[in-house]
């Protein structure tokens, strides 16, 4: 094999490595997911959406009246998908509703190798605990620290909210946003729902930090929120970024077929090429 049989042959291997890949990424069609829009404005701390979603999921229901919630700072646990926390602020005292943030690019889908934390076409991340190993990356991968494991149990399972995905399949709103009597929680696609986030600033600049939180955090979150405080007040990671964090291990997911499938090729040119040589230099002699 002489030199320029040996550089089409590499190119050729690159060349195949290369287009399923683009391939994949022209045929990928872009999805409208939905998304709620949080205006913690609007919030007055009632907990009904704390209710609601006890209630559509079957775990025990908060007493939002007697249990003193929101005297301190809650976390989202394996039996409790949202709960509201109380912020003293610059503009006085802010509620705000937290659960999973249904990424556009979910860190937590990236890491599961067995596709058991799973991103659905309308918008939802689900867990499927039939195909989970019980790895826990989708816990170090999110940014948001949403998924939480049974510990306790025997037959432990990953928790978070799943977007009501079994209430959207028939056409229902979640049950969080249902049930909020103060229309802090408005649900859509995210399209719409950055037309009314924009128009609410627009219409009242004082009342708004000029800032939708969910629009680029992170690559994007189907949960936006507004508010009036600067959004560090009101426990927002601000360290986030644009960039998905999926994106930060691609160039290293893509250098592994290279380095399995391109490397043995180039070796097996060089030594095509170096055989080729050696005959070349014996039939001079």
């Amino acid at each position: 094999m002489d030199r320029r049989g040996f550089l089409k042959a590499v190119t050729a291997v690159g060349s195949a490595i290369a287009c399923p890949t683009a391939q994949a990424q022209h045929t990928t069609e872009e999805k409208e997911f939905v998304g709620v829009l949080v205006d913690t404005t609007r919030c007055i701390g009632c907990r009904n959406c704390e209710l609601a979603c006890a209630r559509a999921n079957g775990w025990e229901e908060p007493d939002v009246i007697n249990d003193g919630a929101l005297e301190e700072k809650r976390l989202t646990d394996e039996t409790r998908w949202t709960v509201v926390n109380r912020y003293e602020t610059d503009q006085g005292e802010v509620f705000v509703k937290t659960q999973c943030m249904h990424c556009w690019q979910p860190a937590c889908t990236a890491a599961c190798l067995t596709n058991a934390m799973y991103k659905t076409k309308e918008g939802p991340v689900i867990w499927r605990g039939d195909k989970c190993m019980g790895c826990r990356f989708c816990m170090l991968s999110c940014p948001f620290e949403m998924p939480k494991y049974e510990y306790d149990s025997w037959n432990p399972r990953v928790q978070k909210c799943i977007f009501c995905a079994d209430r959207l399949a028939e056409g229902k709103k979640p049950a969080c946003v249902e049930a909020c009597p103060t229309d802090a929680l408005a649900f859509g696609k995210k399209r719409e729902l950055m037309e009314i986030a924009r128009v609410r600033i627009y219409n009242h600049p004082k009342k708004y930090v000029h800032h939708i939180y969910g629009q680029h955090e992170a690559g994007g979150t189907g949960w936006l929120y507004l508010a009036a405080v600067p959004f560090e007040q009101l426990g927002f990671r601000t360290d986030l970024g644009t960039e998905p964090y999926p994106e930060y291990s691609k160039q290293f997911l893509y250098a592994v077929p290279v380095v399995f499938f391109g490397g043995p090729a180039l070796l097996l040119g060089l030594s095509l090429l170096s055989d080729s040589a050696s005959e070349s230099a014996k039939e001079e002699i």
